[in-house]
């Protein structure tokens, strides 16, 4: 099918800004309210290395930058899970969706649907363990393969889809 078809590299978008200048510039990827940050405990003795993002059922997830889709699927007990180049080093993951609506080597922009959340899927164990039924989505910046906090990323307005 073409969509399998793998996409060149000359013919692959490059991001508008490098991802380190958005500070302060990029929506959540979903609408909804941060739950637990970066740092805070994750509710099984470690803590967490992205944001909980709780939302509502089938609420659309979106790209929260400009990037190349590395990875699209299923992951362990997370339900589908993306990973994203964003560039500068810089990639992020989202987890927790029931549906994803991009395929891997795709190129995305920021604000481009990506996904969505189900009836009550969770990003995390310690939801289910909790009896938390609220869809959550996990988002996780990495840069060079390390987690870094997203909170300078976000911009204080609300991200308005729904």
């Amino acid at each position: 099918e073409l969509a399998a078809l793998p996409v060149p590299e000359a013919n692959r978008l490059t991001a508008a800004a490098p991802f380190s200048a958005l500070q302060g510039q990029i929506a959540l990827p979903v609408t909804g309210k941060i739950k637990r940050r970066f740092g805070a405990s994750d509710g099984n003795g470690a803590v967490m290395l992205g944001d909980m993002v709780a939302t509502q059922s089938g609420a659309i997830v979106t790209a929260p930058a400009d990037g190349n889709v590395l990875y699209a699927g299923p992951f362990r007990s997370y339900g589908q899970l993306l990973i994203l180049n964003a560039g500068d080093g810089y990639h992020v993951v989202l987890a927790g969706m029931s549906r994803i609506s991009v395929a891997s080597g795709q190129s995305v922009l920021a604000g481009e649907p990506v996904g969505a959340m189900g009836e009550a899927r969770v990003a995390s164990t310690s939801a289910l363990k909790n009896g938390n039924a609220t869809p959550e989505l996990y988002v996780e910046f990495r840069k060079d393969g390390k987690p870094v906090d997203p909170t300078p990323w976000w911009a204080d307005r609300l991200s308005g889809r729904t």
